[in-house]
C-alpha cells in the first residue's frame, strides 16, 4: 500500500517487511535449499523486497542467522513434542525422532547440527540442555544404570552417526530395525 508524500507528489511506500517475514522467508529457504542458500539477495527476492529493509532490521547476516537456529530449534523442539511416544526404553524415542528429523528436514537438520553455525554449543550439548527430553528419560534410567549419563553418550554418538547415515543416504535399517538396535544399547549398558 502506498502513501502520498504531501508536497512532492511522490508516493512513499508503507513498511511491510518486518523481521519476521524476514525470518519467515529465510526458514523457507533454509528448509529447501540448505544454509548456504540463505544470503541476503535469496532472502530479499523471496520476501519481495530489496536487501535495505534485510539491513535495516538485522545489523548483518550473523544476526540473522542465529534468529534462523533460533526458529530452526523451536521447529525441531515442537517436532520433538508431536512425535507419537510409544517406546519405552530410555533414549530410544529420542533416538527415533532424532533419526526421522534427519531423514524428513535434512536442510534443517544439517543447520542445527553439522554446520558451523554453533549459537547453542553443539547438538549434544543442547539435546541434554532439554530436561524433559533428556533428564527425564536419564532419571528412570538410572534405576537400572549405574551412569545414565554414560549410557545417553553412547546413545548419542549412535543416533548421531545413524542421522548423518541417513542424510549420506547409506541408512538402510527400517525404523523397526533402529528401534530395536537402540533398545539393544539400553539392555547392554542398563543391567
Amino acid at each position: 500500500m502506498c502513501y502520498t508524500n504531501e508536497g512532492t507528489g511522490k508516493m512513499a511506500r508503507r513498511e511491510s517487511v518486518t523481521r519476521d517475514v524476514i525470518i519467515d522467508a529465510a526458514f523457507s529457504i533454509l528448509r529447501e535449499e540448505g544454509i548456504e542458500q540463505v544470503t541476503a539477495r535469496k532472502l530479499a527476492a523471496r520476501a519481495n523486497c530489496s536487501t535495505q529493509p534485510i539491513f535495516r532490521i538485522f545489523k548483518n547476516m550473523e544476526e540473522l542467522a542465529q534468529e534462523l537456529y533460533d526458529r530452526t530449534a523451536c521447529f525441531f523442539r515442537e517436532y520433538y513434542d508431536s512425535f507419537p511416544r510409544h517406546l519405552e526404553a530410555p533414549f530410544v524415542h529420542l533416538g527415533m525422532i532424532y533419526i526421522r528429523f534427519a531423514l524428513e528436514h535434512g536442510n534443517l537438520f544439517s543447520f542445527l547440527f553439522l554446520s558451523g553455525k554453533r549459537f547453542a554449543g553443539n547438538g549434544y550439548d543442547m539435546m541434554r540442555g532439554w530436561e524433559d527430553c533428556t533428564a527425564g528419560q536419564i532419571r528412570p534410567a538410572s534405576e537400572s544404570c549405574e551412569n545414565a549419563g554414560e549410557v545417553f553418550a553412547r546413545m548419542w554418538i549412535t543416533i548421531h552417526g545413524a542421522a548423518c547415515m541417513t542424510l549420506a543416504g547409506d541408512y538402510d535399517l527400517t525404523e523397526e530395525e533402529t528401534a530395536n538396535m537402540l533398545e539393544d544399547i539400553c539392555r547392554l549398558y542398563c543391567k
